[in-house]
């Protein structure tokens, strides 16, 4: 049956150079199996390396070639032992066969899988043990539907429908495995991670080798975590917050704004540039309705991922502003809205939407400005959101020229909160700025990215604003209501971050394409910013959560997120004490440093 399998696999996939590695390790695997000993497969092994190394070369350098080997070689030289020693201690033979299999193979890929990636699963091996069961009579079953199909229509159809049902296990086993909550963990890559996980498996299990009491109380700390511990983490994680105006997503080099309208419901501004961080970003708010989804502009870190975002929710109206007559994005973004079931709207200034609690207000771009070869930053459609008497500037990727030309233009800037454009790129302008009277800036920035984002220059331009990044805060939420609001920080998500597209690779690519965590911390914010006064986060009274002190005339330093309540979806925020409403007034443009910020504002430009 199996070696049936592997063929089946061979001649359904087509014989390319990973399938033919995956079906040779596959080969000597059950080679291994059959015979009960090891001797009868290493030769096999080693021979059908240097075979494949021979007839490629570059499969030395190849990470997928590197796993397949060393869980083949787990297989053959530890299954088929810890199987027989299963079996002697009652355990049913296929049951023993796949315990052993699926251990084997996970422990000692682990680390190698760390060393690539930064990731080490805790649901692999669970996971790969239910969907054992299912891959061979969805191969086999698939293998001969695909034969039958030209000469025997009807039972090929029905051979089809029931390989169906193993491939549905597959899928479901799948979703439901990359859905958990903290399923997996980041680790350090590279040697050092590799050395460091095997160092760690290895004292575990020569512990329990040596002291087999130790066994029991191993087991039941196991069960214990599982049991206690990791519902009790998911009932005190305290995200998402209630009353939750704005968040910003961490999802890389690039833009993804949430901004919940009500239960299930929110709308988002931007998609960022991968589409499975913002599809998890939407779902840890609990967001399956997207009434409206707005687009700033077209460039690939802040649409590459709207397919992560539509599918599988409920969409209204996707909305851009002007674009420019010869944007040859424009056709993939009216396929990707039509497939989802979407109407594409364009705002112009003035245009208002309100979605539940939110409303929006459409302040830029200038139609007349979208000429043929019109710079799509300076494009960037530009809202202000209030929420409960809260105002959120949203600025899309604006560059200093159009900033200063919207200033210019009279426009009401004003907000409580700002986004602060293209990713806190140099290229900015401090009278725009200044003339939000933000007190709160969001940076959405990816961490390592190599266009110098955020510039020290922008920074400077910030002082007296509260700045929080995505690449250091992770998932930012602002919350509250007008005289009563704060922010709260979920924290990076490394493992999140190791299967990220890389940041260099986000910026400038195709722009539409055809998917342990920190706690939060709760930051309550003043009736002014007072420049030159803040200090840089601290370390709570608890040791884990990083709390950052804000200087107040009569409060005391802002506390976590206190637990959720059973049968709510977050913690409650915490309450300040003699708050007023954020001012509103422009503040003055902060001191220019001559030839210093002409250099800086240059190599801002070039790198954004």
């Amino acid at each position: 049956m199996g070696g049936l399998a592997v063929i089946g696999f061979v001649v359904l996939v087509r014989p390319g150079a990973s399938v033919l590695r995956a079906a040779v390790m596959g080969g000597v695997a059950l080679l291994a199996l059959a015979s009960g000993r090891a001797r009868a497969a290493v030769p096999a092994l080693a021979a059908s390396v240097v075979v494949l190394l021979l007839l490629a070369p570059t499969l030395a350098v190849d990470g997928g070639f590197v796993l397949s080997v060393a869980a083949t070689a787990a297989i053959v030289l530890l299954a088929p032992g810890w199987s027989r020693a299963l079996r002697h201690r009652g355990t049913p033979g296929p049951v023993a066969d796949a315990l052993a299999v699926s251990a084997a193979a996970g422990l000692v890929t682990a680390p190698l899988i760390a060393a690539l990636s930064g990731v080490v699963s805790i649901v692999s091996l669970p996971a790969n043990l239910l969907a054992a069961p299912a891959v061979a009579p969805a191969t086999v079953l698939g293998l001969l539907a695909a034969l039958l199909s030209p000469l025997a229509p009807g039972p090929a159809d029905a051979l089809t429908w029931l390989a169906g049902w193993p491939v549905r296990w597959l899928v479901l086993i799948a979703e439901r495995a990359a859905a958990v909550p903290d399923g997996v963990t980041g680790w350090p890559t590279g040697l050092p991670g590799a050395l460091l996980l095997t160092a760690v498996l290895a004292a575990g299990a020569w512990a329990l080798l040596r002291w087999p009491r130790l066994r029991p109380l191993a087991l039941a700390a196991l069960v214990g975590i599982v049991a206690v511990g990791w519902p009790l983490r998911q009932a005190t994680r305290g995200w998402p917050v209630p009353d939750t105006v704005v968040v910003a997503c961490d999802i890389g080099q690039g833009d993804a704004l949430v901004l919940p309208t009500g239960p299930g419901e929110a709308v988002l501004v931007d998609a960022g540039p991968d589409p499975a961080l913002v599809d998890g970003c939407l779902d840890r708010l609990g967001v399956d309705r997207l009434p409206l989804v707005v687009l700033s502009h077209l460039d690939a870190d802040h649409v590459g991922g709207l397919t992560g975002a539509l599918t599988g929710r409920e969409v209204g109206e996707v909305a851009t502003g002007t674009l420019t007559p010869t944007d040859e994005r424009r056709p993939a973004l009216d396929a990707a809205v039509a497939a989802a079931g979407a109407e594409h709207v364009v705002l112009r200034p003035g245009d208002r939407r309100t979605v539940g609690t939110a409303g929006f207000e459409a302040l830029a771009p200038d139609p007349a400005l979208a000429v043929p070869g019109g710079e799509p930053n300076d494009l960037s459609l530009v809202l202000r959101a209030t929420q409960r008497g809260l105002r959120v500037l949203l600025t899309g990727d604006l560059g200093a020229e159009a900033e200063a030309r919207l200033v210019a233009s009279g426009v009401d800037l004003t907000a409580d909160v700002v986004k602060v454009p293209h990713h806190g790129s140099a290229d900015a302008d401090p009278g725009f700025l200044s003339a939000t009277g933000a007190v709160v800036a969001l940076i959405s920035v990816g961490a390592d990215n190599t266009y110098g984002h955020p510039a020290d220059r922008l920074l400077d331009m910030l002082a007296g604003m509260r700045v929080y990044r995505t690449d250091r805060d992770g998932d930012v939420a602002v919350s509250g209501s007008a005289g009563d609001w704060g922010v709260a920080v979920r924290g990076r998500d490394e493992a999140l971050r190791a299967t990220a597209a890389p940041p260099d690779t986000q910026e400038h690519g195709p722009g539409v394409p055809v998917r342990t965590h920190a706690a939060a911390a709760a930051t309550r914010l003043p009736a002014r910013a007072a420049p030159g006064r803040w200090r840089a986060p601290v370390v709570g009274r608890s040791g884990r959560h990083r709390v950052a002190a804000w200087p107040r005339a009569r409060t005391a330093p802002c506390p976590d997120l206190p637990a959720p309540h059973r049968g709510r979806r977050g913690g409650a925020a915490a309450r300040p004490r003699g708050l007023g409403r954020a001012g509103r007034g422009a503040r003055a443009p902060p001191r220019q440093r001559g030839a210093r910020a002409r250099r800086r504002r240059a190599a801002g430009r070039a790198a954004g």
